[in-house]
C-alpha cells in the first residue's frame, strides 16, 4: 500500500517515526491506517467502519475524563 498518498496526523511530534498515517483507498472506497514506525502493517476498512471505530474511540476517551 505504499503507492497511496499517506497523510500524517496533525498530532505527530516533530515529524518523527511515531506517527499515525491515513490514506484514502479510492479504488476500494475505503480508508487505510498505519503507524509510520511500522509502515508494512496496514489497517484497511470501509469509510463507515472507520467512522464507527473513531466514534467509539472518542466515546471511550470521553468516559475517561479526557478531552
Amino acid at each position: 500500500m505504499s503507492e497511496h498518498d499517506w497523510q500524517r496526523s496533525s498530532f505527530c511530534s516533530g515529524g518523527g517515526n511515531n506517527c499515525v498515517e491515513v490514506a484514502s483507498l479510492a479504488d476500494e472506497g475505503g480508508v487505510a491506517l498505519r503507524e509510520s514506525e511500522s509502515p508494512d502493517i496496514v489497517l484497511a476498512a470501509s469509510r463507515d467502519a472507520m467512522r464507527a471505530l473513531l466514534l467509539s474511540v472518542k466515546a471511550s476517551d470521553a468516559g475517561q475524563g479526557r478531552p
